[in-house]
């Protein structure tokens, strides 16, 4: 009598699990879906950008007329940011402020993908938005105030870093906020960052109490990470300003997460 035996069945490889590939299929799926689904919204909001960028130099340019050089850099150097936060903190946040009122955001969360992947589409959405403005800004500073930049290497990525931190601030805003009350903040923060922000010039010009509450704020070290990024031979970024931008977007990031996990 002759016994057989079975071979073992071949181990499993150690790859990555096919759930995680799914989501992040997912993600992309959802970012191109978003991008689709906005696609109309885009040329508007590109324009508005351009106008947003050329109208704060020239704007800021009849204000302090031929500015020195120090003072050119910071204008022209503050334009590119002002595009970056801007919508970041007020073009994101009405938009899915706009997609809570209509409805069409609690449907999207009912897809069967994670929300993590939910969260990760919509903030690649808007930091990638964010980005032709900034060129367009810089653009236009240079021509304007005819300024030297000294690019460094990591101003791309920086770039990347503001314009995420600053949408996933907006997102949390709207997200955790009734709609309303995120369309008022909005509004009051493009007064805000316009003219209450050390962005196009330096903290020192603003009182005690107001350089105190920026330093704790995300909008001065986002400032310096852009100025330092194309001006870096004049322009530094400080390791706190580093600490207190990886912070905020941390916190927006896991309170977005979490409105989402207890929202329908």
């Amino acid at each position: 009598m002759s016994v057989t035996t079975q071979a073992p069945a071949p181990a499993a490889p150690a790859t990555m699990s096919r759930p995680a590939a799914g989501a992040l299929r997912a993600t992309l799926l959802l970012a191109q879906w978003q991008l689709r689904r906005q696609a109309q919204f885009i040329p508007l909001l590109v324009v508005v950008q351009v106008f947003m960028a050329v109208a704060t130099v020239i704007g800021y340019g009849l204000l302090v007329g031929n500015p020195d050089p120090a003072t050119a850099l910071f204008l022209a150097t503050g334009a590119p940011t002002i595009t970056l936060i801007t919508v970041g903190l007020v073009m994101t946040p009405q938009m899915v402020a706009q997609a809570r009122t209509e409805g069409s955001l609690d449907w999207m969360r009912t897809l069967p993908v994670p929300r993590w992947a939910f969260l990760a589409a919509d903030l690649t959405v808007w930091t990638l938005i964010a980005l032709p403005g900034m060129v367009l800004g810089i653009v236009a500073g240079v021509l304007r105030f005819h300024v030297d930049l000294s690019l460094a290497p990591w101003l791309v990525p920086g770039a990347l870093a503001v314009s995420l931190v600053s949408a996933a601030v907006g997102y949390a805003m709207a997200s955790l906020l009734p709609p309303q009350v995120a369309m008022l903040v909005t509004q009051a923060l493009v007064f805000i960052v316009l003219l209450f922000s050390p962005v196009s010039y330096p903290s020192e010009r603003m009182p005690q109490w107001l350089q105190g509450v920026h330093e704790w704020l995300p909008i001065e070290p986002m400032a310096q990470l852009v100025r330092s990024g194309l001006a870096h031979d004049t322009f530094d970024m400080p390791l706190r300003s580093v600490v207190v931008l990886v912070a905020w977007g941390t916190a927006a990031v896991a309170g977005a997460a979490a409105a989402l996990r207890h929202r329908a």
